[in-house]
């Protein structure tokens, strides 16, 4: 996990009001590998481990099964699906509308397998995956890897795009629209039929919805 994400974390137990404090115990290139983060506000602690941040309110329990699947890139992958893959990384990245970084989008569910082709696709662009199946990927230097419950550990606000599951139900989208900055986009996959409501209810405007895929801006 990155270091400088660590200072734009908010305790998912709290809410957006309280931040999170780092107590690393490895660091290596600006990482996170081991360490701890912590709440000033509920005094309760979520650990990093093999830079992996588990960011879930009690009760924890095992980490059930995610909608990321395995790693990209780090299974050989017949070239039909490699093809595909690479194809709807390259839609969604069009989707967000990011030209060029920096900043930090986040990829919430099924759409974190297509973090590392838009993070290598745009120049300075960082992305944080959320799902209970990254935490078995391996590093890879642009994308940090968290997972979640019952919101998400931003800032409002502070990511430059979010693109998120629709399996993943209404207070996720609610949660995704919050933490896009002004003038960003939320891009929603897999989206059901009361997704444009949620979007609007919570601020968005729909620029568009078609085939299972919604795309919103703030602003």
């Amino acid at each position: 996990m990155q270091l400088l994400l660590t200072d734009r974390l908010a305790c998912p137990r709290c809410g957006p009001g309280f931040g999170l404090i780092l107590l690393a115990d490895r660091l290596v290139d600006r990482r996170v590998h081991e360490g701890t983060l912590g709440c000033p506000n509920c005094r309760d602690s979520f650990i990093v481990r093999d830079a992996f941040a588990d960011l879930r309110a009690p009760p924890r329990g095992e980490l059930a099964v995610g909608l990321a699947g395995a790693c990209p890139r780090s299974v050989s992958e017949p070239p039909d699906r490699e093809r595909a893959r690479a194809e709807q990384a390259e839609r969604i990245t069009a989707l967000l509308g990011i030209p060029r970084g920096p900043g930090t989008v986040a990829l919430i569910g099924s759409p974190a397998r297509y973090s590392v082709d838009l993070v290598e696709a745009v120049t300075d662009l960082d992305a944080v995956v959320v799902d209970a199946d990254v935490a078995s990927w391996s590093e890879h230097p642009r994308v940090s890897r968290i997972v979640s419950w019952p919101g998400l550990p931003f800032f409002s606000g502070m990511l430059r795009g979010v693109v998120v599951d629709g399996r993943l139900g209404q207070a996720m989208l609610f949660e995704a629209a919050r933490v896009t900055a002004p003038k960003c986009r939320t891009v929603v996959i897999e989206a059901g039929g009361d997704a444009t409501e949620v979007l609007r209810e919570a601020g968005l405007s729909i620029l568009a919805a078609e085939a299972g895929t919604v795309v919103a801006t703030r602003g």
